[in-house]
């Protein structure tokens, strides 16, 4: 089932008020690195999207990665953009990523990635958030996504 479809949008069993994101073949990234994926709106235009950092998403500092983080904001785009446009978005491919880490996360609590959709063309997508755990940020991000033409 792809994320755009409207029969995938289930509560997660175990998150009450979250919908189960976790998209895709097992294998495949999303799932195969960044884990259990979940989402939410809070608001017109703004997603969280939140992963359960485990033991092994650590670096050699005993905190979370930050690869790890810049790959959950590069799904928080596009997993903003479909969860906002009610499967809607066509699906895209990253122009830009920026992000400023102010802080690390921790194992064990859960990582957020919250996402405005500030801008939408024809073609492109301006997406700005920030990255939290328990309240206090992590990093703030922005990205540009360039939209696939839908099949």
């Amino acid at each position: 089932m792809k994320a755009s479809d409207p029969a995938s949008r289930r509560e997660h069993p175990d998150h009450p008020g979250w919908i189960d994101a976790s998209f895709g073949e097992a294998e495949h990234y999303n799932r195969a690195v960044v884990g259990t994926l979940l989402i939410r709106r809070e608001g017109p235009q703004v997603a969280r999207l939140r992963m359960m950092p485990e033991e092994w998403h650590k670096n050699q500092y005993g905190v979370i990665h930050g690869g790890m983080i810049l790959g959950l904001i590069d799904i928080a785009g596009f997993a903003a953009a479909t969860e906002l446009s009610d499967g809607a978005f066509p699906g895209g491919v990253t122009i830009e990523l920026n992000n400023h880490f102010v802080g690390s996360a921790e194992a064990g609590r859960p990582l957020d990635a919250v996402a405005q959709i500030v801008r939408e063309t024809g073609k492109m997508l301006f997406v700005r958030g920030t990255v939290e755990q328990d309240g206090a940020i992590i990093g703030s991000w922005s990205s540009i996504l360039r939209k696939i033409a839908a099949s």
